[in-house]
């Protein structure tokens, strides 16, 4: 079992054990339930409250998955990672990013996207501290891919491997697949699955209308700089897509493959499947990849 350790003074966390109790413990909030599921909240960068939740196996944990999100959404959407890794022994971490899910900040926008990479350290402490030894694999989709990269470029000696799901290089991506239509209702680009398709469209978590033009801009930087970062990485990476993605992943992701420094490296396109391959009716397949390619290092 994961042993709970004292923290530097942004982060003072002690085990919260009894079952549907709510504490707060200095700046940082846990609540536990029966599933083994924890929340909390740490303070971001600008002092905003930023939400986090893990989920632990029964036994000893054998690694860490932790997952960077994408864009407009929120990590209580991974439950069909949860579900799939958690019972193999692997312990699951998220962050709601900031303007994001039930993190504070203005919805979606962000000043700089390192703003982004700047919680997810903080994030990456408080799991290291948690968890000891274990091994620390960064698990990031579509913009959680770009913060995933954004990271793994700096701090990649904290990093055991990375998993890029439904990315690429950051640069804008045209699909022929791609109607105006379904571009402009990015519910549509998520899995074949009507039912995932229907929880996207109906979550209030889930943020549905234009981006700030603000949000644009910082994200024209990081366009500008994704070649750069993406060089810099030599960590293990397994880089996964959807051919059938509207939004291009297969191409976006094939070029990161390229562009990638890691002599271990990884590329699997499946086709036909949509932008969240782990949403879709086939993500057995999927996840059967992930546990290989997890299970090989």
């Amino acid at each position: 079992m994961l042993a709970w350790a004292a923290r530097g003074p942004s982060f003072h966390v002690s085990a919260v054990r009894s079952h549907g109790t709510l504490a707060t413990i200095g700046p940082v909030t846990i609540q536990e339930n029966r599933l083994r599921q924890l929340e909390g909240t740490f303070e971001g960068g600008g002092g905003l409250t930023i939400f986090h939740q893990r989920w632990l196996p029964d036994g000893d944990a054998r690694a860490v998955l932790l997952i960077a999100h994408g864009y407009g959404e929120h990590s209580g959407r991974y439950c069909n990672v949860v579900d799939e890794f958690v019972p193999r022994g692997y312990a699951v971490y998220a962050l709601d990013h900031r303007g994001h899910g039930k993190s504070e900040g203005e919805r979606v926008h962000v000043d700089h996207f390192d703003d982004y990479v700047d919680d997810l350290r903080t994030f990456y402490d408080y799991v290291r501290r948690e968890t000891g030894e274990l091994p620390i694999y960064l698990l990031g989709h579509s913009m959680g891919s770009f913060i995933a990269i954004s990271y793994a470029a700096r701090y990649q000696d904290g990093l055991r491997g990375l998993i890029l799901s439904g990315g690429g290089m950051g640069r804008k991506r045209s699909n022929a697949s791609a109607s105006p239509e379904m571009m402009a209702d990015l519910a549509a680009t998520v899995s074949k699955d009507p039912a995932v398709v229907q929880a996207y469209r109906d979550d209030p978590l889930v943020y549905h209308r234009s981006p700030p033009e603000s949000r644009r801009a910082a994200m024209a930087v990081l366009r500008e700089d994704m070649p750069g970062l993406v060089a810099a990485i030599k960590l293990p990476v397994l880089i996964i897509a959807g051919g059938a993605s509207p939004l291009g992943d297969g191409e976006g992701s094939k070029e990161l493959y390229e562009t990638v420094s890691s002599q271990d490296k990884t590329l699997k396109i499946y086709e036909g499947l949509m932008h969240e391959i782990h949403n879709e009716p086939e993500r057995a397949r999927v996840f059967a990849d992930m546990l290989a390619w997890l299970e090989s290092h």
